[in-house]
């Protein structure tokens, strides 16, 4: 019943020292990764000048994808009468 326990400690001993003289290297080199920042908030403006800025971008971007829309419909829409004649 014991052997079991001593074999068991033994092999525990081995994988630690194994582990211990096991050494890993990074394969790849450590470097710094700035994230990705906003705008940084003037706070001297008032909140509703900032409201306003930020639903003018939005609406600029509505139009772009408004236009973007009509674009392809009409290319379509000359697309389909060239093949139909």
């Amino acid at each position: 019943m014991l052997a079991w326990k001593a074999t068991l400690d033994t092999l525990v001993e081995e994988t630690m020292a194994f582990a211990k003289s096991a050494r890993v290297e990074p394969t790849i080199p450590r470097t710094v990764v700035e994230p990705n920042r906003t705008s940084s908030l003037d706070w001297m403006k008032s909140e509703r000048e900032e409201i306003g800025q930020r639903v003018a971008n939005f609406k600029a971007h509505q139009q772009r994808f408004i236009r973007a829309r009509e674009d392809y419909a009409a290319s379509e829409f000359k697309r389909m009468l060239a093949s139909s004649q």
